[in-house]
């Protein structure tokens, strides 16, 4: 130990001689320093030693003259109540990954400092346990004031510039910056642990619209662990949930959640990977792109263990790299290593706990199993298609700077058009506001010989109701919506009424009333059956569109002509999966037999598009959704043959027309023939038998439409003719 001349006047000489170890010494040189003091044999009287922490704070050489005081420190004031320390390792390049419990600590230093007094900013060495060395600072000092305390009385802390260390202190270890210091426990400084969320975070400005719901359950699942200190979840023994998936059709805010969830969190800047991107054509390549983008969590794991902060890496369209292992085809075997290792780096031998991984698809279907187990990408949100409300807050959101700036007309009411947006996504929703501005744009754009612009629009120009309906009925279209216009194919010559038309008509639509109701089963399959022309598609098509559910989709042997087996049932499964995502939803299903390519030659019949139809016909769908499937078939025999009559709910039978009445009744709803001419024919034809399909009778009307201006009664003659080659009418011998 160095030691110091003091050179100080004869009455301090006394009174330093006849103090003891323990007490407390000013020392000014300038600047006030207080230190605790202890006998030492091997120091000579009139000098004080100082180790090296002390020489550096005080500047002090060999045999340099200083004045010291003694010091009293005030029983009442200057009593510690809680004292922040800053630690690291005294030298650096002996730094380890070894984890130090400041709980361990705490103790530790108050059986080496009892009684001691502690300056802020003051430096000291501190040694725990046989583990490094550590350097101390210490940054704050509370105290608290003892006769409030003893006297029941609540007692505020204040701030200290010296104080002395009691048994009942509170010792709080924090680690100085950019230290290579792993500290665990609870004694650690809150401004150890930041905090998981931004400062200015605020959910309402966060622009996602129709979430709630997924996002809390994401904050619940995701960030509830995280948001505590290391310790908390070590005491648990869990660890860190390291992935979500996220997916749901096109558009829904998949993309818009990722990104917003890591501008929210306190953490590094989020690396946002397209899938593709990761796909190199050098080999290896690919699997070495997945480790660049772990390396920076593994190395500060390494560094900082519990400690480290949140790395986020979001894949969008994981499903690019992320398929089936041994599902595609080649023998270079890319895929099956890069999913290899992305499954080791978040949940291999030497797993991560600082990262969270955050992928997107609308192919969940198409991606590995093992990536979806608990401890990988196991928290899985359906982002779906927002409900009326979400709707709303969608609406709300993409119109707001039109509402800050008074560029909305009054009689534009959200509430209304989110009623009327059905099925729409959220990119739909802003394409929907984006088409209503263009259209309100136009109106100040005049085109002549040049294109000009009114130079007032900026004052002028406001977006009405009217922009918003005509773009509703002309430009945008929901992805998942309705097929009107291909169900007004199947409708173009109208419901015609006839004798069992309104029976059918009333059955039909119980039957979709049922489908709606809350009560009843979330799956109804209906089969429409009837011989050829007898009029089932045009049923099915007008009870699929008066529905009124938002998803109406029809499956059509047309839109299948040279598809192999497989693609009908991956087509078909597709579209399914789109009902799904739909809390209504009508799929209308033209001839079965048609769509499984069914044949009578043969004593045997496989399909796997008939195995496809059995599935998906006998499954439900997911909870809180509801389908009806509307299916037609001109064959029943042959449904009842393959095993198939038995999934569907309820049968409808369109029958033929048989009664002369209902044939007068079709001709005179035609309008293709005048009274007199349907006058003949009805009497004409109550002579005879007459079986015809309403589809059919419509079809030979048309005749009657071309021949206008002949002679009505060669019309007639025509027409009863043409009934009669048809074998649709026999008359009586």
């Amino acid at each position: 130990m160095r030691t110091y001349h003091l050179q100080i006047v004869s009455l301090l000489m006394k009174m330093i001689f006849h103090i003891k170890s323990g007490m407390y010494l000013l020392m000014l040189m300038g600047k006030t320093f207080i230190f605790t003091i202890k006998h030492d044999k091997g120091v000579k009287p009139g000098y004080m030693g100082f180790n090296v922490i002390q020489r550096k704070q005080g500047l002090l050489s060999i045999d340099q003259e200083i004045r010291v005081e003694p010091y009293n420190p005030d029983p009442q004031r200057q009593l510690i109540s809680s004292i922040v320390i800053e630690a690291d390792f005294l030298q650096k390049k002996s730094s380890t990954t070894e984890q130090f419990n400041t709980d361990q600590m705490s103790m530790a230093f108050k059986e080496q400092f009892m009684r001691h007094g502690f300056s802020v900013r003051q430096p000291l060495v501190f040694k725990f346990q046989d583990k490094k060395t550590l350097s101390l600072v210490v940054r704050e000092i509370e105290g608290s004031d003892p006769e409030a305390l003893a006297a029941g009385r609540k007692s505020e802390p204040h701030k200290l510039d010296f104080g002395v260390i009691q048994p009942n202190s509170s010792i709080i270890f924090e680690k100085s910056e950019g230290s290579f210091l792993i500290l665990t426990g609870k004694a650690k400084a809150r401004s150890s642990h930041t905090s998981l969320f931004s400062a200015d975070w605020d959910f309402e400005k966060m622009g996602i619209g129709g979430l709630d719901e997924q996002f809390i359950q994401i904050l619940r699942r995701a960030f509830a662990s995280r948001v505590f200190p290391p310790e908390v979840v070590e005491h648990l023994g869990v660890k860190h949930v390291k992935g979500i998936l996220l997916y749901g059709p096109p558009g829904t805010g998949k993309t818009l959640m990722a990104r917003q969830i890591g501008k929210m969190l306190n953490a590094r800047e989020p690396k946002i990977v397209n899938g593709p991107e990761i796909l190199d054509k050098y080999v290896g390549e690919s699997e070495a792109n997945v480790r660049r983008l772990f390396a920076e969590a593994e190395e500060e794991e390494k560094r900082m263990g519990p400690n480290s902060g949140l790395h986020i890496i979001i894949f969008d369209e994981i499903d690019a790299i992320c398929k089936q292992r041994g599902s595609v085809a080649g023998n270079t075997g890319v895929n099956d290593t890069v999913v290899n290792q992305l499954l080791s780096k978040i949940d291999g031998v030497e797993q991560l706990n600082n990262i969270l991984v955050i992928g997107m698809t609308n192919r969940k279907d198409m991606m590995d199993d093992a990536l979806l187990r608990p401890g990988r990408l196991e928290i899985q949100v359906e982002i779906s298609l927002p409900d009326e409300n979400g709707r709303l807050d969608i609406l709300k959101i993409k119109t707001s700077k039109m509402r800050e700036h008074n560029k909305l007309d009054a009689d534009v009411d959200l509430a209304e058009l989110a009623s009327l947006t059905k099925n729409f996504s959220g990119a739909e929703l802003e394409g929907l506001v984006k088409a209503a501005s263009s259209s309100a744009l136009k109106r100040y754009i005049h085109l002549g010989k040049k294109i000009e612009v009114d130079p007032n629009a900026i004052d002028k120009i406001k977006i009405t109701r009217s922009d918003f309906i005509y773009s509703l009925e002309n430009d945008v279209k929901p992805a998942l919506g309705s097929s009107d216009e291909v169900l007004e194919k199947f409708i173009e010559r109208g419901i015609i009424n006839w004798g069992a038309t309104k029976e059918l008509l009333e059955k039909g639509m119980m039957f979709v009333k049922q489908a709606r109701s809350p009560e009843t089963s979330n799956r109804l399959c209906l089969l429409i059956e009837g011989a050829p022309t007898a009029g089932t598609s045009a049923l099915a098509a007008y009870l699929s569109k008066n529905s009124d559910f938002p998803f109406t989709k029809v499956i059509n042997s047309r839109e299948m002509v040279g598809f192999t087996e497989a693609s009908k049932c991956l087509k078909i499964n597709r579209l399914f999966d789109d009902a799904y995502r739909s809390e209504l939803s009508c799929i209308f299903m033209n001839d079965l037999e048609q769509l499984m390519g069914y044949s009578p030659i043969g004593p045997r019949y496989q399909s796997l598009v008939l195995d496809a139809m059995y599935s998906l016909l006998s499954s439900s769908p997911p909870k809180g959704r509801k389908l009806m499937v509307i299916c037609t078939s001109k064959r029943r025999s042959v449904l009842e043959e393959l095993g198939l009559l038995s999934v569907f709910t309820a049968v409808i039978r369109v029958p033929f027309i048989a009664r002369v009445e209902d044939v007068q009744m079709v001709l005179e709803e035609s309008g293709a023939m005048s009274s007199d001419e349907i006058d003949a024919v009805v009497r004409h034809l109550s002579h005879g038998r007459i079986f015809v399909g309403v589809k059919k009778l419509l079809g030979l009307l048309d005749t009657m439409r071309v021949m206008k201006g002949v002679d009505s009664r060669k019309r007639v003659a025509a027409f009863t003719n043409l009934l009669e080659d048809e074998g649709i009418f026999v008359p009586e011998l």
